[in-house]
């Protein structure tokens, strides 16, 4: 049997094992062998030369159109000119001082060229492309590389300029040609069950079809372990989550909870209840709820997560609430005082006889408030705490904690996540996860994977619609100042209006560290100007279009007290415009404000721009987002915010997202910082395969945890889902 964790060396020669560790990272059998195709091209159909893209490394199949060679006018030397065609479009072969080039390219010589694309004088071209020539005169043509492409399909693999897709190909041909049949994973009941092929007809399948319905069953088959490995590794956590014991909370009659929901100014939504009945479920077992509750800007998460609290303090525990600003820790705890009124305050003469105590705890309380709340915390004064990152702290200790609620889950750890919840002893509190950003079904199965998922897919009533328009002040720069007239109109009605940039500027310098700034848009800031900052663009306001206005500044780094004193005065009217960055993104609530214009947008990830959309409408009057971009027009950064405009449902707008988005940076290649075994698995593609892996990897693990009798699997999961990605994904 062929050991997958060989290196390549005895397959292929010291020169290629070299190149493919330097240029790729590829040093076993392994790794080259899921280093699959990206495509195929098909002897007689040429490439597609109008899907190319700037900066992208590429390899196409097309016909040579014409050749020419010229002396060069600043240098010495010739320079060398060949135009390839296909499908009518064309592309420009540049090469420099290369003897007989024009000799061997002749007029209707069809071949394989690989380089990156670049631009010069408007027009897309290769600069000394690596090739491989089909037909014409043996001296043309490398006969060995050809032989290599003898069927029908020509697989393309991502590959460098020092190592073109070809080279790739032969050393994977070599490795097949002397491999052994590997020992397959997956049980053969399995692959019975789902029409699968074994393993090494998969990987000859996707490596060297003869034809397009080889290809497709052997990607089937791959698909199927990606998505098995993940789901084998987030169900041994859930599993091992389920086992430990945690504080049972059941329902108290006549308790807080009871008292809270009969002072509701509001009927709870559909989706608002049934989601309480679940938690409240979960909360009376003696194993750890471990559930995530997304739903869409202003879908009512607040009170779903005050309602589960109080369930806890009923049961005479504590719950923490976990945020990632202090802002908007400061805003959780204003409005958790707000909802509950006398039965928050515990203690004092308008207090009601049951009530409870909320406690804000951050980094930057003073001395005395601080060990005052800590005191607080310790002895059970109060019912539940909110904070930041302070609460993990290991001088924060609480007298009885069952329930941990953690906003906006994908700025934590789970060191951060986890280092309250052992807090307690043998016991492990309740996990409540909270998160705005609406999460595609499949991602969330295949990245929060160990959580129990629930969605608010309702608003409350009273919601305003918030109508988007995109504002090109490339194209149209007038545009600029319709965009702050409308936001004067808004304050002359007597309303109040966000401007949010994507960084502090002024003498802070760069884009702030401890504010979420999503670099989603994909667009490098190499030949662009520098991000709108907040301390640039106030004072221009102040001065300009937005002169006589009350405008507040606002970002993450002002001091605590001047954050909040700001926010104060913003929420209570003394405002007119608050100019921030995205330290508002998510939990601040004022009523009042209807407007909201996002500088520089395409900096930006349409999670990120939703988000900020939601701080406004949000009382009983319509809103207004205007996203002011210099992206020119059928741009795919143009096509982000188009989508953004197009709709305000947070699902909807999410699946776009993701369709827009790199795939692997949601499933950690990026994030994890490691090459990812997850090389075929699309989140959209192939949900129903994500969703039949997960069925049979519980299945799998609820009666065989460890996996001892399937190594084959365990052995799988540690290949294709190694250390730093299943790091990854607890950390997501």
């Amino acid at each position: 049997m062929t050991d997958f964790t060989a290196p390549l060396r005895p397959f292929v020669g010291q020169a290629a094992a070299n190149a493919l560790a330097a240029q790729l990272g590829i040093a076993t059998v392994g790794a080259l062998l899921r280093h699959y195709p990206r495509r195929y091209a098909e002897r007689g159909k040429l490439t597609d030369l109008s899907k190319l893209e700037l900066g992208e490394h590429v390899t196409v199949l097309a016909r040579v159109q014409s050749a020419s060679e010229r002396y060069m006018l600043a240098r010495k030397g010739k320079v060398a000119e060949v135009v390839i065609t296909s499908g009518g479009r064309t592309l420009t072969l540049t090469f420099f001082n290369a003897r007989g080039i024009v000799r061997r390219l002749k007029v209707g010589t069809v071949g394989l060229f690989a380089g990156k694309v670049t631009e010069f004088r408007g027009n897309l071209q290769l600069t000394h492309p690596a090739m491989i020539l089909f037909g014409g005169d043996q001296e043309d043509s490398d006969i060995d590389e050809v032989d290599e492409f003898a069927g029908s399909l020509l697989p393309i693999y991502s590959a460098t300029t020092k190592l073109p897709s070809w080279k790739i190909a032969r050393c994977v041909r070599q490795v097949l040609d002397m491999m052994d049949e590997p020992e397959d994973p997956v049980p053969m009941e399995i692959l019975a069950e789902r029409g699968l092929p074994g393993l090494g007809q998969a990987l000859r399948g996707i490596h060297l079809p003869d034809r397009d319905l080889d290809w497709r069953c052997a990607r089937e088959r791959l698909v199927w372990d990606e998505a098995l490995a993940v789901q084998l590794a987030l169900s041994r956590r859930r599993l091992a989550a389920r086992r430990r014991p945690a504080p049972a909370c059941p329902p108290v009659p006549g308790g807080l909870s009871d008292a809270f929901d009969a002072r509701l100014p509001f009927t709870l939504t559909k989706g608002q209840r049934e989601v309480g009945e679940v938690i409240t479920r979960d909360l009376a077992g003696n194993h750890p709820m471990n559930r995530l509750v997304q739903g869409d800007v202003g879908a009512g998460k607040t009170v779903v997560a005050l309602r589960a609290m109080l369930r806890v303090v009923d049961a005479g525990r504590q719950a923490a609430m976990l945020a990632p600003t202090e802002v908007l820790a400061a805003q959780h705890a204003r409005t958790l005082r707000e909802l509950l009124g006398p039965l928050g305050r515990a203690g004092e003469l308008d207090g009601a006889q049951s009530a409870t105590r909320v406690c804000l705890l951050t980094g930057s309380l003073g001395a005395k408030a601080r060990k005052q709340a800590l005191l607080d915390v310790v002895s059970g004064a109060v019912g539940i705490v909110v904070g930041t990152h302070a609460l993990i702290q290991d001088r924060v200790e609480f007298a009885d904690l069952g329930l941990v609620v953690v906003d906006e889950q994908h700025r934590f750890g789970v060191e951060q996540r986890d280092a309250l919840r052992g807090r307690d002893g043998e016991r492990t509190p309740h996990l409540l996860v909270m998160t705005a950003t609406p999460i595609p079904r499949t991602v969330a199965m295949t990245v929060y994977g160990d959580l129990e998922v629930s969605a608010l897919r309702e608003l409350p009533a009273g919601r305003s619609p918030v109508a988007t328009t995109v504002v090109p002040v490339g194209e149209k720069p007038a545009w600029l100042q319709r965009a702050w007239n409308r936001l004067r109109e808004e304050v002359a009605k007597g309303h109040q209006a966000f401007v949010v940039c994507p960084r502090i500027g002024g003498d802070v310098g760069g884009a702030a560290a401890d504010e979420d700034v999503p670099a989603e848009s994909g667009q490098p800031d190499d030949d662009r100007r520098p991000p709108l900052g907040v301390l640039d663009v106030a004072p221009m306001l102040a001065e300009g279009p937005l002169a006589g206005l009350r405008l507040g500044v606002l970002h993450g780094k002002l001091p605590a007290d001047d954050k909040d004193a700001v926010m104060r005065a913003f929420t209570v009217g003394e405002l007119d415009v608050l100019v921030a960055t995205t330290v508002i993104e998510v939990g601040v609530d004022v009523p009042n404000a209807t407007a909201i214009v996002i500088m520089d947008a395409d900096r930006f990830g349409l999670s990120a721009l939703h988000q900020l959309r939601g701080r406004v409408g949000r009382g009983g009057v319509a809103g207004v987002c205007l996203l002011v971009t210099e992206a020119p027009a059928g741009t795919s950064t143009r096509e982000r915010l188009d989508a953004v405009a197009a709709t305000t449902d947070g699902f909807e707008l999410a699946r776009r997202d993701l369709e827009l988005r790199r795939e692997g940076d949601v499933l950690g290649a990026t994030q994890s910082g490691r090459r990812s075994g997850l090389r075929l698995l699309s989140l959209l593609r192939d949900e129903q395969t994500i969703t039949d892996a997960r069925e049979v990897a519980w299945r799998l693990v609820a009666g065989d945890p460890a996996l001892r009798l399937h190594p084959g699997l365990a052995a799988m999961v540690a290949d294709i889902v190694d250390a730093g990605r299943a790091e990854f994904l607890e950390k997501t």
